[in-house]
């Protein structure tokens, strides 16, 4: 979730909005802390959620596969006892050696498409959930130019932003409005009651 907020960080860094004139006038300003929103925003948490539990599908279908290359693999265990006991006749271990080349290449091909669809699954999920992200960072924006237009705030600070030395961005600003609270309760006021999210009432 770093990247996340580090583009939260890049986006909500400084919102110049509505200039006031060109005379020497005080300027508006707020801070917002963007990895509130992000983290308590009722949306982040529902769709945290549904991903998590696409993960665990994924998952589940990886180790019914995996189960299977197990059943395998105790076959061609069996295979290469019968086929080591020196009491068996030559004949009947050229058939044993030929079953267990044949399972062997099976497992493997199994496990080689067990692979193929664990990378190709989890690579299109995460790509799926790091757009609905980016998503909800950006409904965040939104939300953030529109309260500071209402307001008439001349900036708007993301106080979470990070550095590349994990340096605040944001380190001293006198008189500067928070209103990371009046925004995480826009942001949570139509969210699902099972949801219940106390930090945004």
């Amino acid at each position: 979730m770093k990247h996340h907020l580090k583009f939260a960080a890049a986006i909500c860094l400084v919102a110049l909005l509505s200039a006031t004139s060109a005379s020497a006038q005080r300027l508006k300003i707020a801070t917002v802390d963007m990895q509130i929103l992000f983290k308590e925003y009722h949306r982040t948490n529902d769709e945290q959620q549904k991903f998590s539990e696409e993960f665990a599908r994924i998952q589940k279908e990886n180790n019914e596969r995996l189960t299977g290359i197990r059943e395998l693999e105790e076959q061609l265990q069996g295979l290469k006892k019968q086929i080591e006991d020196p009491t068996i006749a030559d004949g009947v271990k050229r058939d044993k050696s030929r079953d267990f080349q044949l399972k062997l290449d099976e497992a493997k091909a199994m496990d080689r498409e067990r692979r193929e669809f664990l990378g190709r699954r989890t690579r299109a999920l995460e790509l799926k959930k790091q757009a609905s992200m980016q998503g909800i960072l950006e409904e965040i924006r939104k939300l953030i130019v529109e309260h500071a237009k209402a307001e008439d705030f001349d900036y708007v600070l993301d106080k979470s932003g990070l550095s590349a030395n994990q340096v605040p961005f944001l380190l001293y600003t006198k008189d500067a409005t928070d209103v990371t609270v009046a925004l995480l309760s826009k942001l949570n006021a139509n969210a699902p009651k099972a949801s219940g999210n106390p930090a945004g009432e």
